[in-house]
């Protein structure tokens, strides 16, 4: 089974952020736009967040806290996804077709015909 490829995390735990040396190329405005949003969200609801890449090159926000973490927000971590993934679809879009068009080789011109 592929496993997914990792754009971005950070952890309340380590108060700490990365990213993944493959996206390292993007422009540095991405990047910072990333690294705000990732750490605003576990300093927001706690644990830990990853955005990570599907094999078909969808963005997935997968979240986890550790077993007893009695200041973890659940419920918030889903409105917190929802709200993000409303305010920043551009981002979070134009982060898949980039995916999409430089790591899975996928012809960028379909791509953008489909939309």
């Amino acid at each position: 089974m592929e496993e997914n490829v990792i754009l971005c995390a950070a952890s309340a735990y380590e108060e700490k952020y990365f990213l993944s040396e493959a996206f390292a190329g993007m422009p540095e405005s991405i990047q910072e736009e990333l690294q705000i949003m990732c750490v605003l969200f576990t300093a927001d609801v706690g644990g830990i967040l990853k955005l990570e890449f599907d094999k078909l090159g969808n963005l997935l926000f997968q979240t986890e806290a550790d077993e007893g973490d009695l200041l973890y927000d659940e419920i918030g971590s889903v409105l917190k996804i929802k709200q993000l993934q409303e305010e920043k679809k551009e981002l979070l879009e134009s982060l898949e077709l980039y995916y999409k068009a430089f790591f899975l080789n996928q012809d960028i011109s379909a791509l953008l015909t489909q939309e």
